[in-house]
């Protein structure tokens, strides 16, 4: 099945440097679930967690694609993977910067229309501020993983323990393969934001009242990195237009831990979305 799918791998240009794209693009052959023309389906934007980058989601955007017929566009965020490098420390709102700055700017370069956010851990906070705070048409839906909207003490307390795994150099070597150059910078650019005392007041949840797109929330039962609070404020406050759903037998990475279910949940969600897409987007400017 995904040996019906084209990926490109590029470097954008952006006001703040160059970041890492993959672009994933179904072949004619790709059975989609989605019943529109090309034109007309969304592409599917995929935002690391604090640690990944666009290379670690590894095949799961692929068999969504394959399965959705949707394109879709991964992007490491500065720091990470072998996007240009950032000054550290990184401010202690990163994730807003992210969100208002540096994301509608890498959509509008890459020629984005239509679009659903799909986001893991800080992509999935990141996802949700875009979708709260950004002016943006083209958006159809956001799909978040894990999603942080308030800081809880649990979290701080994993990230200590990451912190701990990083210095040992366990985890410094499993990171290496994936940022290379970037690795000191990705880890502690997160790690040092997180665990700054002033980072607890660090709270997202009055922006998430002016979601106004379908939003598809999920978390392992067994998460070290947040509770069901993040959850039930998500559903507090974006009220009916938010899917909440805890994934069983799954830590902080669904798509990993429990990859077929999460693929179910979120082809589903997406052709959802795509059926609300207006008619006249389905026919090419003439």
């Amino acid at each position: 099945m995904t040996n019906d799918i084209v990926a490109a791998r590029d470097m954008l240009a952006l006001r703040g440097g160059r970041v890492e794209t993959i672009r994933l693009a179904p072949s004619r052959r790709t059975t989609s679930r989605v019943p529109s023309t090309e034109v007309r389906a969304p592409t599917l934007i995929f935002l690391h967690e604090g640690l990944g980058s666009a290379g670690l989601w590894r095949d799961f955007p692929t068999r969504l694609v394959a399965r959705t017929g949707c394109p879709a566009l991964l992007y490491s965020r500065f720091g990470y993977g072998a996007s240009d490098p950032v000054q550290l420390p990184r401010p202690l709102d990163y994730m807003q910067r992210e969100a208002l700055d540096a994301l509608p700017e890498l959509l509008e370069r890459a020629g984005i229309g239509d679009h659903i956010l799909i986001g893991h851990s800080d992509g999935a906070s990141i996802a949700l501020i875009y979708a709260a705070l950004v002016a943006a048409p083209g958006l159809r839906g956001v799909v978040s993983e894990a999603a942080h909207v308030f800081c809880e003490p649990v979290t701080v307390a994993a990230i200590e323990r990451a912190q701990a795994d990083f210095r040992s150099g366990r985890l410094r070597d499993a990171l290496a393969r994936h940022h290379g150059a970037n690795t000191d910078v990705a880890f502690n650019g997160w790690c040092d934001a997180w665990l700054d005392p002033g980072f607890r007041a660090w709270d997202i949840r009055p922006d998430l009242e002016s979601i106004h797109v379908p939003v598809l929330a999920l978390q392992g039962d067994d998460d070290p990195y947040g509770t069901a609070l993040q959850l039930d404020a998500i559903r507090q406050r974006i009220g009916s237009g938010a899917q909440i759903r805890v994934v069983e037998r799954c830590g902080h990475a669904p798509h990993r831990d429990q990859a077929a279910v999460v693929a179910d949940a979120i082809a589903a969600f997406i052709e959802r979305c795509c059926d609300d897409i207006p008619e006249t987007r389905d026919s090419p400017a003439k």
